[in-house]
Order: structure tokens, then sequence, then C-alpha cells
């Protein structure tokens, strides 16, 4: 079963603000991928069902993050359906991320007390979301829509809406900036948070440095916010 409540994985997506989005085969390059972010300081990771046996590579980190990170909120990405989330909450998920707005599977999680973060691109399946249980909405693909226009648009009638923007966000503080003003709670980053170095390898050390600088900047930029009011 889940091991954070829903407003404890919203209130430490909204604290650190990135969440890593990630998938590998490897289980060992995944657990060192997990742990690099999490010394970072990102406290949200959502792994993603994009390959075959997902469900047992996740369960795996599921278990080594409740021994070794203890404070990483863990779920699961990609789900389409109810019968795949059911597998994934089985397996210890805190939260479910699906890429598109599913009823059954936003009832599921709400009998269950899973945070359920559905993929919606209008303003009715925004509505829709939060009558089913979503205490975040997903905008997605955000690169394939104009969604810093859209998340303002919707946050103007219903200020009390929590996105998460996710598809083709950049790490870097100027692109960030811009989802914070637009009004973001948190932003979902995937393969351009995967650094590799000259040789093809994969980069922790500089993953490490990217993330600590996000988060950093996050936190000042929250912190400027409750200055103002």
């Amino acid at each position: 079963m889940a091991k954070f409540s829903r407003i404890e994985v919203v209130q430490k997506m909204k604290s650190t603000v990135v969440v890593p989005v990630f998938y590998h085969k490897e289980i060992d390059l995944c657990l060192s991928f997990m742990k690099t972010v999490y010394e970072a300081g990102v406290r949200v990771f959502e792994f993603t069902n994009r390959g075959e046996f997902a469900h047992e590579i996740f369960s795996k980190l599921v278990k080594e993050a409740r021994k070794e990170m203890p404070e990483m909120v863990i779920g699961i990405g990609s789900i389409v359906d109810a019968p795949t989330a059911a597998i994934f909450i089985q397996n210890g998920a805190d939260f479910i991320v699906s890429p598109l707005l599913d009823e059954q599977t936003g009832k599921l999680c709400n009998r269950r007390k899973i945070a359920w973060f559905p993929g919606c691109s209008t303003v009715s399946e925004v509505s829709l979301a939060h009558e089913l249980g979503a205490e975040v909405v997903k905008v997605f693909p955000a690169n394939a829509l104009d969604a810093l226009k859209f998340i303002k648009g919707v946050k103007a009638p219903m200020p009390w809406t929590d996105v998460m923007p996710t598809g083709g966000i950049s790490p870097t503080i100027d692109d960030l900036t811009k989802w914070l003003d637009a009004g973001v709670s948190c932003v979902g980053i995937g393969g351009n948070l995967v650094v590799k170095d000259h040789f093809g390898n994969w980069d922790f050390e500089r993953i490490y440095e990217l993330l600590q600088e996000l988060i950093g900047f996050a936190k000042e930029y929250r912190q400027k916010q409750l200055a103002v009011y």
C-alpha cells in the first residue's frame, strides 16, 4: 500500500517543484538515477509504465526507496486504465499519473485514497478531474500545446487548480521561471534530465548538480512569492 497520503504527496511536489519522469529497463541504472536525484533534493519520483515487466522493476524501486530513501514519494506514470493502476497500487505506488482522463482510474484511486494526476488538455477535463478526486492535473503533452497560456487561462476562473505540465520541459532556470510565472505547482521533466558525458556514459554528477540548482531556485522563487503576500 502507499506510504504517503494524497496530501503528503502534493505537499512534497509543491515543495521541491521538480518531478523526474523516468524509465529504463535496467534496474541498476534505475536505482543509480533514483539515488542521485534523491541526494540532490528530489522527493517525488515518477517511474513510467513504458516496457515489459515494468511492474517488477517498479516493485524493486519501491522496496529500495522504503529502505534507503525514506522521504521519497514514488509513483507510476503512463497509466491508461484502472486494471493497470491496480497492479501498481498493489506494488506500493504512492501516486498514479495518466496521460489521459480515465474516469474508472480516478474512481479506483479515490476509493483507495491514492493520489491521481490525470492528463488534461481542456477546461472541461480539468473540472471533471476535480470532480473525480484529482488533487493535481497533468497538462500533457505540454510541448504540443500552448501550455503556458492554457494554464494561465485555467487558473483565472479556477485558481484552486494545481497543475503539473509534462512533456518537453527544459531543466533550465529560464524555462522553469516561465512555468512558475504561469502558476504551476510543479513540473515533470523526463528525458531532458538524462545527461551524458563525451563518452556517452551517464553523468550522474552533472545530473545531481543540475537538480540541486533547479530545486534551490524553485525554493527561492516560492519564498519571494510568500514575501509579496
